[in-house]
Parts: structure tokens; C-alpha cells; sequence
């Protein structure tokens, strides 16, 4: 019987269905009378499945499914629904193929009552409507388009309750004949169960991305509604969570050909609105606890989709290197996203360039859209995308680089820092240096400018320039000798690492000019930014620390100061040993500059950071104690000893400690300065060999400040 075939009914007798009843129970119900069926002769059991073959002999004994007998609607369970009065065929009337029944009335009346069994019949009752309109609606189902909301809510309410295998099978196989001429009424239609989550919706959009005739239509509608243009902002979330679990099933990405770059530059533009908290559905953000599996968040749910989108089209490289580099959680920050959009077009350039052609066009009409998330979105993704060369190519160069000049003025920061990338890459993305005239005062005029990312950007695009062949140094010695030096002592310190940066890859691109005594802008600078790079060695931020040891090293090895060693032991381990036999070598060879060195250090004893205070007060005693008298005035050795004086109260007791030692040297340092404006030179010598002997060596004690050891930056265990 029926139940040992479909399972065993929970709520009473087995509720019975077949095409042929169906129509004619419609057909009686309307008081039409009641005839042979439009299907033709009742299903064979071949079409239904060989497991339905009892179920209908069971429905119409044999003597009646002959041609020429009579057709008696079966008396279905009221838990079926089916219709009261069924009037008896007239038995002289022969059983005929007639295509009545498919009138659009007739049909609709299928739908209707079909959708009413879905919700109101009993366990098998449903199981057997299931597997009879799926064969009804695969042969006619552009009739029904409006019924396909009521047929979708009643698969809802009932694919829950459903055994698995066949019964669930034939289930979802109305779903699909649904989609496949009404893919939009279909997606309107489950995409409110989407938001908040149902586990049968999940479960019927998993079934539609499995069956490859109808996903693409599915996609594409889902696309839409992503977009907004379908609806409001709850059914875009709605959208990407249905999303998410179209594209986890194996195979689903292939029928994105075609629309792959747009409905990834969707699923990004998506992530921007939701970083900017542009939407507030009423829908919880988090998941229930009872919910496994599913992301716990829009955001994430989004990340998910755009990961298995990648993943599916062989993108499994770029996926791997957003994790590897933060990709994925700058894409959802509020602060952020941008920069994650940036690190996914390197991705995609680098991993992924295959799709870069049809990215790039589809991103040209978004430049300028008057939707915020998508103009930003589309901009910084053209900008990652100017690192490809192919890519670059679409558009001719003039044509570009216009669009990033015309960034630069756009009150907008952010506008004018993806400008300055663009640029950068574009001066540069053929390995040689072009366009420099219109390049680079642009990016000099950026070193000015309050907002981080702009400085940051100019830095950079200035220090790429400066590693290509042929790179303009003596050029930018000139340029960056006024615009350098007050970038290494700024309060940010990404600008600061930067900037000391950028000076060391200077000095070593003129490292054969300083040598042979040419590069005069160069060498100034590199005079005049030497003692905020031996201060910068104790700087609290760790990387401008680094960079200016690596910049040391550049100047030390151009300029031949052999101090290599004695610049790597002051960086790791605050040797004051070693720092004066720094200060000999520089007063000594640099004498003329003596007093601008020890003018610069005054100025960090007012630094907010203890160690640079500390650092400052050591350097201005090993400075005096090994210049020569004559080498500086009298008014700045005043000033010194006031400022040291008050350092002397300092609450930080190694800053105090070091600037009672340090005063002792510039009081001694102004002595000898005295002696030396004696009339009578054979007098001051004689007089300096009895009364001051050679100054005393200043001693420190130990710096109480963590020590930069190479144990410590890489995470050692040091010895106990």
C-alpha cells in the first residue's frame, strides 16, 4: 500500500493523489462535468517511480484504467482536502486525450489546490502532491505565475516534515520546476524566510544551486535584490544570506558566468554599507543558540559568500593570502573597509587575473555613482587594479591619470589618498618611472596634509619611485632636504617610520654620489636628520625604532663614518660606551656642525616619551664632553644648562639621573670655553695645564628602559 511505500502517516489514513484525480475533483467542484482527464491516461507508474506503482493500482483497479471504462475520482481523506461532491463520468463516453484540462483556469485551480494540500494535508498525503505536481509542473509551468507564492509557502511549511530520500527528493523537484520558468516569483517569495534564518529556506536554496538549470536564473534574481533595486534593505541582507548558501554547494560558481565581476563588486559594496551601519533591519544580528553552522553576523555571512565565490572560480590563492594579510577583517571594519578592498584587488592581481578585464569595466560606470559605498568602493578597487598592466591598458594612460588628478581635488581625504595610490601605481606599473613631472608635485605637496593615509600613501608612492632605474635623487634630495625633516619627529608613528624610511632608500640610491664627496643636497640632509636618527633608535614606537637603525646603516656604510658596530650595540643594548665613540667620530669629522647637533638635542628634552628625554640628555653630555670649546657659543651652552637644571626634577628618576651628569659637562664645557678667550695664549695654556686637566669621562647608569635585544624581537627565551 501507499504507506509502506512513502512511509507511515502520523495523523490517519494515508491521503491519496494523482494527477488524474486531481483534475477531475477540480473539474467537479466547479460543477463541470466530469470527464476523461487532459493528461491523458493516468500516470504510468514509469513516470511517477517504481515505488509509486501499488500506490496507484491501489487508487484505480486495473478494470478501470482501461480505454473505454469510466474514470471515478478516489475518495481522498478529508485530510487532503479533497473536494465533497464528485459527480460519476458518463459511462458512454470514451476515454480520450484532451487538452482541456491545461486551460489556464483549470491550471490555476491545480495550483490552488495543490498549494492547499502542501499546507493542510497530512505526512504522506504531502509526499504524494509533492511527487504529482512535480511532473504536472515541468510540463506546463508558465501558467502559474500566480500561484508560485502560495506553492512556495506550502513547501515551506512542509519539506521540514518530510523523510529523507525520494519523498524529499520529489519535494524539492517542485521547487525546481517552479524556478525554472519563475525565478523571480520564486525568490520573492523565499527570500522573506531568509531574514531572520530558516533552516527549511536554507535547505530549499541549497536544492535550487544543485540543479543546473535553474541556478544561474536563481542567481541572478538573487543579484538583483543584493543591488536594492528589487526591494528595501532588509531584502539586499535577505539576498546575501541566500547567497551564502547558493554559492557553499560544489558547482554553484560556474553559473555565474557572465555576471561573476558583478556580483562580486555587490558583495563588497554590501560589506561597506554594512561597516558604515547603513542598515538596521529589525532582525536580530546575532544567531540564536539553537542555530548551528551559519555565520553570526551579516558581515560575516557576506565574507563567507564572497569567500566561496573566490573559492569556487579557482580563486583559493586569493582567499588564502586576504587571510594571511588581514584581507578579510579590514573588509568589515568601519575604519578599514577600504583598505581591505585594496589588499583584495592585489590578491586578485596577483592570484586571480582572469577576471581583472571584466572587473575594470564593470567598475567604470560605478566611478561615478552617486551611492557613497559604491563610489568608494569602485574607486579603490580601480585603484588596486592600476597595478596590473593588461588591466591598466583597457584605458588609454592620458585618460587616468586626468581621473587621479581630478581626485586630488575632491574635499574628500579619502577620495584624494586613493588618488595618490593610483598614481603611484600607475607611474610605475611597467617597471620604469613615467609621467614624473605631473607625479611628483603632487605627491610632495601631499607631505603637507593633516590625514595620515595621505602622508602615508605619498611616502610610499616617493620611495617606489625611488627604487626604479633611473630614479630622479639628486631631484629629490633638493625637494625633500626642507619637507623630511620635521616628518621623522611627527606625532604619528606610521608617518615616522615612513619617513625615516624613505631617508634611508635615498641615501642608499646615492650611496656612489656621497662617496666620491658629490650629492650636496643629499648630504645635508642626511646632516641634518643625524640626530633625530640616533634619538629615534629608544622611540617608543617599535618600527620607527627599526627604521632608523636600518637608515643608520645606510648612512654609515655611504658615508664611511665605520660605526657600524657601534650604531647596531646603541640600538639593541643603550651602550653609552658605545654611543660615545659615536659622538667622537661625528664631532670630530663634522666639527662646523657641532653646534646645530647639540641645538637639535635640546629640543627633544621637552619629548612626552621618557626614553627620548633620557636619550636626549645622554647625547648632550657625550656632545660636550668631546667638542672643542671653540665649536659652540656661549649663549646655547646658558641654554643647555637651564634646561638640564630643570630635568633635574624630573619624576622619572633615569631622566633626572643622566641630566645632573650631562650639566656637569656643558658647566665644564662653558669653563673651558672662558679660559679660551684669554688675551694671552701662553698664559690660557699654562693656566689649563695647572687649573683643568683634561674633563672628566661622564658615566651613566644603566638605562631602566626595556632593551631593543634581538632576543627580545624575535620572541626568544632569554637566559636566566
Amino acid at each position: 500500500m501507499a504507506g509502506g511505500v512513502w512511509g507511515r502517516g502520523r495523523d490517519g489514513p494515508v491521503g491519496s493523489l494523482t494527477l488524474t484525480a486531481l483534475a477531475e475533483g477540480i473539474r467537479a467542484s466547479q460543477g463541470q462535468p466530469v470527464g476523461p482527464s487532459s493528461t491523458g491516461p493516468q500516470a504510468e507508474p514509469e513516470e511517477l517511480g517504481p515505488e509509486a506503482e501499488p500506490y496507484i493500482q491501489t487508487l484505480t483497479p486495473a478494470s478501470e484504467a482501461q480505454p473505454g471504462n469510466e474514470v471515478v475520482a478516489p475518495t481522498a481523506s478529508s485530510e487532503i482536502g479533497s473536494p465533497p461532491n464528485v459527480q460519476e463520468p458518463a459511462p458512454e463516453r470514451p476515454y480520450q486525450v484532451s487538452q482541456y484540462s491545461w486551460e489556464e483556469g483549470t491550471l490555476a485551480d491545480l495550483a490552488l489546490y495543490t498549494a492547499a494540500c502542501l499546507e493542510e494535508a497530512g505526512y504522506a498525503g504531502t509526499q504524494a502532491t509533492a511527487l504529482t505536481l512535480s511532473s504536472a509542473l515541468e510540463a506546463r509551468g508558465q501558467r502559474l505565475e500566480d500561484q508560485v507564492h502560495d506553492l512556495v509557502r506550502g513547501l515551506l511549511a512542509q519539506v521540514p516534515s518530510l523523510a529523507e530520500g525520494r519523498p524529499r527528493r520529489a519535494a524539492l523537484r517542485v521547487l525546481s520546476a517552479l524556478a525554472l520558468e519563475h525565478a523571480q516569483d520564486v525568490v520573492c517569495a523565499l527570500l522573506p524566510s531568509s531574514l531572520p534564518p530558516d533552516r527549511a529556506a536554507s535547505e530549499l536554496w541549497r536544492s535550487l544551486s544543485r540543479n543546473q538549470r535553474v541556478n544561474g536564473q536563481v542567481l541572478v534574481q538573487l543579484l538583483w535584490a543584493l543591488k536594492g533595486a528589487a526591494g528595501p534593505e532588509s531584502e539586499a541582507l535577505a539576498a546575501t544570506r541566500a547567497l551564502g548558501e547558493m554559492l557553499a554547494v560544489s558547482g554553484c560558481v560556474g553559473a555565474t558566468r557572465g555576471f561573476y565581476p558583478h556580483l562580486l563588486l555587490a558583495l563588497v559594496t554590501q560589506l561597506h554599507d554594512l561597516a558604515q551601519g547603513a542598515h538596521s533591519p529589525d532582525s536580530p544580528k546575532v544567531w540564536e543558540p539553537s542555530h548551528r553552522g551559519p555565520p553570526h553576523s551579516h558581515a560575516s555571512c557576506t565574507v563567507e559568500a564572497l569567500k566561496a565565490l573566490l573559492t569556487g572560480d579557482g580563486g583559493r590563492m586569493v582567499v588564502t593570502c586576504m587571510e594571511q594579510a588581514g584581507g578579510w577583517r579590514r573588509l568589515v571594519g568601519a575604519h578599514t573597509h577600504l583598505e581591505g578592498v585594496l589588499l583584495l584587488a592585489s590578491a586578485m592581481v596577483a592570484h586571480a587575473d582572469h577576471h581583472l578585464r571584466g572587473l575594470f569595466a564593470d567598475l567604470l560606470p560605478r566611478l561615478r555613482s552617486a551611492n557613497n559605498s559604491q563610489r568608494l568602493t569602485a574607486m579603490a578597487f580601480f585603484t588596486g587594479l592600476l597595478q596590473s598592466q593588461p588591466t591598466a591598458q583597457l584605458l588609454r594612460e592620458e585618460v587616468i591619470l586626468e581621473r587621479l588628478r581630478t581626485w586630488q581635488g575632491d574635499p574628500e581625504p579619502t577620495v584624494r589618498w586613493l588618488g595618490l595610490l593610483g598614481l603611484g601605481h600607475l607611474a610605475m606599473n611597467r617597471g620604469k618611472i613615467r609621467h614624473v613631472n605631473t607625479l611628483l608635485p603632487v605627491l610632495l605637496r601631499a607631505l603637507g596634509e593633516g590625514d595620515v593615509r595621505l602622508v602615508g600613501a605619498a611616502l610610499g608612492a616617493l620611495r617606489r619611485i625611488l627604487l626604479q632605474p633611473g630614479a630622479p635623487v639628486r631631484l629629490l634630495s633638493s625637494e625633500l632636504r626642507p619637507r623630511l625633516p620635521p616628518l621623522l619627529d611627527d606625532a604619528r608613528d606610521s608617518v615616522r617610520a615612513s619617513a625615516v624610511g624613505l631617508l634611508g632608500t635615498l641615501v642608499r640610491r646615492g650611496q656612489r654620489g656621497l662617496r666620491l664627496g658629490l650629492r650636496g643636497p643629499l648630504r645635508k640632509l642626511v646632516l641634518q636628520s643625524l640626530v633625530p636618527l640616533l634619538l629615534r633608535l629608544h622611540d617608543s614606537s617599535q618600527d620607527a625604532a627599526e627604521s632608523s637603525e636600518w637608515t643608520l646603516v645606510r648612512c654609515d656604510r655611504a658615508l664611511r663614518w665605520g660605526l657600524l658596530e657601534e650604531m647596531v650595540t646603541v640600538a639593541h643594548y643603550d651602550s653609552p660606551e658605545a654611543l660615545s665613540r659615536v659622538c667622537h667620530r661625528l664631532v670630530h669629522r663634522y666639527p662646523s656642525h657641532v653646534q646645530h647637533f647639540l641645538s637639535q638635542t635640546q629640543g627633544y628634552l621637552r619629548s612626552p616619551q621618557d626614553t627620548l628625554r633620557r636619550a636626549a640628555t645622554v647625547l648632550i653630555g657625550f656632545l660636550a664632553y668631546h667638542t672643542s670649546p671653540k665649536g659652540v657659543s656661549q649663549d646655547l651652552l646658558d641654554s643647555l644648562f637651564q634646561d638640564l637644571g630643570q630635568l633635574q626634577g624630573d619624576p622619572e628618576s633615569a631622566v633626572s639621573s643622566a641630566a645632573h651628569v650631562s650639566a656637569q659637562q656643558v658647566a665644564l664645557l662653558a669653563r673651558a670655553q672662558v679660559q679660551t678667550r684669554s688675551s694671552n695664549l701662553f698664559r690660557f695654556i699654562r693656566h689649563r695645564h695647572r687649573s683643568y686637566p683634561t674633563r672628566p669621562h661622564p658615566l651613566y647608569d644603566d638605562s631602566p628602559f626595556l632593551r631593543r635585544s634581538l632576543a627580545g624581537r624575535w620572541s626568544c627565551l632569554e637566559p636566566r
